[in-house]
């Protein structure tokens, strides 16, 4: 028998490797862009451009408002106010990227509103215009500002008690709104700041994502924590300390809605819909292929979360009281979500 030196063996396990792995040969490895392409494409860009043309037919609500200030109108622009929390909410199942770095969320969103500031930003000399409410801070400005106005302290502010300041506030807020949903849309639209391309090129030329599978991780993480937000902050910062003033959405009483749709964020990201738009290629497809019992199971876990939290009778302000119970269960059930996505989904994810 011959003897072989570890040097010549080394050589010859290096050749049959090289030989493997040639043109003729190559190593198959799974391919996610069409995930990809369909998460960036269908649901993220859809969600933004939807955002950003509900934005401004409430910029535009609000005008007729103010010309012409009626009970009517009030309502117009109420419901035109809801209809663009819609896809916001929606689209928190991915606050990363441009919404993240370029400080948009703080802008659109920022809870709570500060009162005793806006109080004196209306008792001010200031010219009330869009230009001017762009440079001050979030809770002087976004969905909050403008639902405060709307809607008022007690939710139930009429017409008649509107100032000609308020009506200028108004205004020039839903103008920054608007303005600030068109950036964030422009900011990923391939015609204009083009981040989709980072998702679409994951692992091949992306400038954030040096694989698919990481940005399949963000993707999936960025579920986690907006399950995690509702669950352990949303829900139950005003639930645990009873406490109102906590409760985000309270003036229009639209908070169910909001956290229905935070969950409806996770499902259309998981199943790769948004609305009419999508193809349906999405994590569902890499979980089902993997353990398809878990898949399905997460898409009860959805289905379950959102319809418990729809199904809190009253407002959720009235709930938090009367109804414990239906509060509890519905925090229960994102809570669920949240831990089946932490510690079954997300592995499966990170160890593509």
């Amino acid at each position: 028998m011959k003897k072989y030196t570890a040097s010549i063996i080394l050589a010859f396990a290096l050749l049959l490797t090289t030989s493997c792995n040639n043109e003729d040969d190559p190593i198959i490895t799974a391919d996610y862009s069409t995930i990809l392409n369909n998460t960036g494409e269908n649901v993220i860009l859809k969600t933004y451009e939807a955002l950003a043309v509900n934005t401004g037919e409430l910029e535009i609500a609000t005008q007729s408002l103010e010309a012409n200030p009626t009970a009517q109108n009030l309502e117009a622009a109420k419901a035109a106010w809801v209809k663009a929390r819609s896809p916001w909410e929606q689209s928190e199942g991915f606050l990363f990227g441009p919404v993240d770095q370029e400080g948009i969320d703080p802008s659109l969103d920022s809870w709570p509103v500060n009162v005793t500031d806006l109080n004196n930003v209306l008792a001010s000399g200031h010219a009330l215009t869009v230009a001017f409410l762009a440079q001050q801070e979030g809770t002087l400005k976004g969905f909050h500002t403008i639902e405060f106005l709307l809607w008022g302290e007690d939710g139930s502010k009429p017409v008649e008690q509107f100032t000609a300041r308020e009506f200028e506030y108004l205004v020039a807020a839903s103008g920054v709104l608007a303005e600030d949903a068109a950036t964030l849309y422009n900011l990923w639209n391939p015609a204009g700041g083009n981040y989709i391309h980072n998702i679409l090129t994951a692992g091949n030329g992306s400038l954030v994502y040096v694989s698919q599978k990481s940005a399949l991780e963000e993707i999936t993480n960025a579920l986690i924590i907006i399950a995690d937000e509702v669950g352990n902050g949303k829900i139950n910062d005003p639930f645990s300390q009873q406490d109102l003033t906590l409760e985000e959405s309270r003036f229009s009483a639209n908070s169910k809605a909001d956290f229905a749709n935070n969950m409806r964020s996770i499902r259309n990201i998981y199943i790769g819909s948004f609305e009419s738009f999508g193809t349906g290629e999405s994590l569902s497809d890499i979980i089902r292929e993997k353990n398809a019992s878990l898949d399905a199971h997460v898409l009860d876990e959805i289905q379950q979360a959102i319809a418990t939290i729809e199904a809190i009778p009253g407002t959720f302000s009235d709930a938090v009281f009367n109804n414990p119970g239906a509060v509890s269960a519905a925090q229960q059930a994102v809570r669920t979500l949240q831990s089946t996505l932490e510690a079954e989904v997300l592995p499966i994810i990170s160890n593509l």
